[in-house]
C-alpha cells in the first residue's frame, strides 16, 4: 500500500509541546517499524578471488503482510543501497529479480514489489591487488519503504565478511541455495521467441511469439512509469504459440516513451528446467527484439522468407492485373503502337522504350515507398502503429478496403477523368516521354484499380522499410511487364482480347475477394476491442459505406453542380460520422473490467466485504447493449464503481449455457437483460428493472 499524503504544518506554528510529541511519536514509530523488515548483507561463498567478480544480495525479511518495493514502485520509492568499500572494490546497481504485484487488504493494486524473504542480487568486483589470505568487510547502507495499512521507511546498517583465496568457494553458506530462486528468477528470450511491441495512443500492444509453452496469468511490469501499474492488463492467447498483452499507457508518464522495457512475469515457469518466473522484455516501439536477432534460427528464417516470397507473389500478380483494370488496358496497345510509330521499325529502339517506360513506373512505386517510409518514420506521433496489432491501424486498413471494393462493385467511380488521362498518354514523343508517360501510367492505374494495390500497401506497412521497397517493386513489375514484353514483341498485340463489357464484369467479381478481407479485419478488431468497442467498428464501417454510395449517388459524372455539392460535402459528413463512431478507442482509467459471473465468484466477493454488480445479458440483446451505453458509459457510475471496489460480474448468455438458464429460472425470468446488485450486509439481492439509468443503479448500490 502507498503512502498517504498529509497537508504540511510549519513548526513556528505549532505549540512546542505538540511539536515535540509529534517527533517523539515519529522516532517511535519508525524504531518500531525497523523490526517488519530485516535487511542483511550475505553471499553464496565464504571465499572469493582476486581480479574476479562476484554475486551478493541484500536479503530483506518481510513480516507477514508488509512488503517492500521494486526498481518501479507504482507507489513508494525502491530499495537503495549507499556503499562504503575498501578502496578498489566496487558494486553494481541492484540487479532486481522479477517482482510481484503488490495489493492492499481490498485487492486494490498499490505497487510493485516483494514480499517474505527476497534477495537483492550486486554484482561486487574484487581488486587485482587483494591480498590472497586476508579477510575483507564490505559495508554499506540500505534504505527501504515498508508496507502493510500504513508506510514506514526503513534503513539498516549491512555488512559481509570474506576471506580472499586463490579462487571463489563452492555454495558454501547458509544462504547460497536460497539465493538462488532470485538469482535465476528472470531470463533472456529463449531461442526461436520473439518479442514485438506497438504503442498506440493511450495502448501499449506487447506480442510474445514462437513460445509453445503455457504462459499462466503473465503481467508485465514495465521499468519505467510508462505503463500504468494499477489498471488492468488484457491477455490474448487464442493464437498458438502467442501471447497478445494490452497494457495501458499512464497518462502521467513524461519521458521519451520510445521503447518498452521490463519483465514479463507469469504463475509457471519460462524454462522447463527450472524455476524461472520472469522473462526480460527490452524492444524498441515497431521493431522485433527475439533471441535469434544476431545468428537468426534457420527455421524462423525460411519462414519469414517463405512468407515474404508470398508477399512478392502476390503483389506482382497484383500488378498484372492492374492492367486489366477498363481505364488502363484500352490505352495498352495504343501505347506499344506509339512506341513503334516513335521508333520505325528499329525493335532495338521499340525495346529501349519499353525499358524506359518501366523505369518510369518503378520510379514512381519507388516514390510512393519512399513517401510511406518517412510516414512510418514519424508512426507513433502521428498515431499509426503501423502494425496489425494495433486496432486503429486494422480499422482504417478495413475502411480502405471497403471503399475500394464498393468502387469495384460500381457504387461510385475513382478518377473520373482517368480514361482521359490514359488516352492522352501516346501525345509526348522520346524517350523523355515514354518515361513519364510510365510515371502517368501509374497514377491512371492505382485511382481505377487501387483496391489491388491496397493489400499490397497493407503488406509494405507491416514489413521493415527495405522489405516494402522490394514489395513495391514488384508491383512495379507486375504493371509494366506487358508494356515491356509487348515492346520487345510488337506482333503480340495482334493477340490481345478486345476491350469489352467483360472487363467490367471483371472488375465487379474481384470486389468479392475484398470484402472477405474486410470481414477478415473486422474479425481480428473485434479480438483488439470490447464489445462495444467491435459492434461500433461494424456500424462505423456501415455508415462510410452509407458515405461512399452517397458520393457515387450525387457526384456521379455530369452531375448538377448542386447534386454534386451534396454528393461532394454529403458524403463527406457521412464518412466523418462513420469514421468517429468506429475508430477505435483505448479504455479509460476508470472503465470496468467484467469477470466471469458464477454462484462461486458472488460469493467470494461477499466474503470479502465487496458490492457485486451482476449483469445476466447477450450480444443480440439490444436492450443490454443501450443499457451498457446509457450506465457503463457514465463517468459518474464507472467512477463509483472503481472507488468503492465492485465487483462486476457478466453473465454472458450469447450461447446457450444450461448454468445461466438455471439462475435466471430461479428469478423466475426467461429472457435478458437482468440485473442484480449484491451489497455486503443484505442477505438478498436487488433486482433492477429491464431499462437502467446511472441513477437507478447508483441508488441500488448506495
Amino acid at each position: 500500500m502507498g503512502c498517504s499524503s498529509h497537508e504540511s504544518i510549519h513548526p513556528f506554528l505549532m505549540p512546542k509541546r505538540i511539536l515535540t510529541f509529534f517527533f517523539a511519536l515519529l522516532t517511535a514509530v519508525t524504531a518500531f517499524g525497523q523490526d517488519q523488515v530485516k535487511a542483511s548483507l550475505v553471499s553464496p561463498h565464504s571465499a572469493v578471488a582476486p581480479d574476479s567478480t562476484f554475486t551478493a544480495a541484500l536479503r530483506l525479511e518481510h513480516q507477514d503482510h508488509w512488503h517492500t518495493y521494486w526498481i518501479n514502485p507504482g507507489t513508494g520509492y525502491p530499495t537503495s543501497i549507499e556503499w562504503d568499500l575498501p578502496e578498489g572494490w566496487s558494486a553494481s546497481e541492484i540487479q532486481w529479480p522479477a517482482p510481484i504485484i503488490i495489493r492492499d487488504s481490498h485487492g486494490t493494486i498499490t505497487g510493485n514489489g516483494y514480499e517474505g524473504v527476497t534477495y537483492l542480487p550486486v554484482s561486487i568486483t574484487v581488486p587485482a591487488n587483494a591480498a590472497m589470505g586476508s579477510e575483507v568487510t564490505l559495508k554499506g547502507h540500505a534504505d527501504w519503504l515498508m508496507c502493510a495499512d500504513v508506510c514506514i521507511p526503513g534503513d539498516a546498517a549491512i555488512e559481509l565478511k570474506l576471506t580472499i583465496a586463490a579462487s571463489h568457494s563452492g555454495f558454501d553458506t547458509p544462504h547460497a541455495e536460497a539465493m538462488k530462486a532470485d538469482l535465476f528468477s528472470l531470463r533472456r528470450l529463449p531461442d526461436g521467441v520473439s518479442a514485438f511491441a506497438v504503442k498506440t495512443g493511450d495502448s501499449i500492444t506487447l506480442t510474445l511469439s514462437g513460445y509453445d509453452g503455457a504462459i499462466e496469468n503473465p503481467w508485465f511490469f514495465a521499468s519505467d512509469a510508462l505503463v500504468q501499474f494499477d489498471l488492468p492488463q488484457t491477455a490474448d492467447q487464442s493464437t498458438p504459440g502467442e501471447l497478445v498483452l494490452t497494457l495501458p499507457v499512464s497518462e502521467f508518464y513524461d519521458g521519451a516513451g520510445d521503447r518498452l522495457i521490463g519483465v514479463l512475469r507469469q504463475d509457471g515457469s519460462w524454462d522447463n528446467d527450472r524455476e524461472i518466473p520472469g522473462l526480460i522484455i527490452d524492444v524498441v516501439f515497431g521493431e522485433m527484439s527475439a533471441a535469434t536477432i544476431d545468428s537468426g534460427s534457420a527455421a524462423a528464417t525460411a519462414a519469414t522468407t517463405g512468407s515474404l516470397l508470398g508477399t512478392l507473389a502476390f503483389a506482382f500478380v497484383g500488378g498484372l492485373i492492374l492492367n486489366l483494370m477498363p481505364c488502363v488496358f484500352p490505352v495498352l496497345g495504343i501505347k506499344i503502337m506509339g512506341f513503334v510509330n516513335q521508333a520505325g521499325e528499329d525493335r532495338r529502339k521499340v525495346a529501349l522504350h519499353g525499358w524506359v517506360f518501366s523505369l518510369g513506373v518503378l520510379s514512381s512505386f519507388w516514390t510512393l515507398g519512399a513517401v510511406l517510409a518517412v510516414l512510418r518514420a514519424g508512426g507513433d506521433q502521428l498515431g499509426w502503429g503501423f502494425q496489425l496489432q494495433s486496432p486503429v491501424f486494422v480499422f482504417i486498413l478495413a475502411a480502405i478496403m471497403l471503399v475500394f471494393a464498393l468502387a469495384m462493385s460500381g457504387v461510385f467511380e475513382f478518377g473520373l477523368s482517368a480514361t482521359g488521362v490514359g488516352a492522352n498518354l501516346q501525345s509526348k514523343d522520346g524517350l523523355t516521354g515514354s518515361f513519364f508517360t510510365g510515371v502517368l501510367a501509374t497514377v491512371v492505374a492505382t485511382p481505377c484499380s487501387a483496391p489491388f494495390l491496397a493489400p499490397a500497401l497493407g503488406a509494405a506497412l507491416a514489413l521493415p522499410t527495405g522489405q516494402s521497397f522490394i514489395v513495391f517493386t514488384a508491383i512495379a513489375v507486375g504493371l509494366s511487364m506487358p508494356y515491356l514484353l509487348l515492346s520487345l514483341f510488337p506482333d503480340a498485340i495482334k493477340i490481345l482480347p478486345r476491350p469489352g463489357a467483360w472487363m467490367e464484369t471483371f472488375k465487379q467479381v474481384m470486389a468479392f475477394p475484398l470484402y472477405g478481407t474486410v470481414g477478415a479485419l473486422v474479425w481480428v478488431l473485434s479480438g483488439q476491442t470490447s464489445e462495444g468497442g467491435s459492434l461500433n467498428a461494424i456500424l462505423g464501417l456501415t455508415v462510410i459505406a452509407m458515405a461512399v454510395w452517397l458520393y457515387g449517388r450525387y457526384a456521379k459524372f455530369g452531375a448538377k453542380p448542386s447534386s454534386r455539392r451534396i454528393g461532394i460535402w454529403g458524403g463527406l459528413a457521412v464518412l466523418v460520422a462513420g469514421a468517429a463512431l468506429g475508430w477505435p478507442r483505448s479504455p479509460a482509467p476508470t472503465d470496468i473490467v467484467w469477470e466471469k459471473w458464477s454462484p462461486e465468484a458472488i460469493a467470494s466477493a461477499q466474503a470479502e466485504g465487496h458490492p457485486v454488480y451482476v449483469d445476466f445479458t447477450a450480444r443480440w440483446c439490444a436492450t443490454c447493449q443501450t443499457n451498457k451505453k446509457i450506465v457503463f458509459g457514465s463517468d459518474e457510475v464507472k467512477k463509483y464503481f472503481r472507488d468503492n471496489n465492485v465487483v462486476t460480474l457478466k453473465a454472458d448468455w450469447t450461447k446457450k449455457d444450461a448454468k445461466i438458464t438455471q439462475e435466471l429460472a430461479r428469478w423466475g425470468r426467461s429472457a435478458v437483460p437482468f440485473n442484480l446488485v449484491y451489497l455486503p450486509e443484505a442477505a438478498e439481492p436487488q433486482i433492477l428493472p429491464e431499462l437502467l439509468t446511472p441513477g437507478i443503479v447508483l441508488e441500488a448500490l448506495e
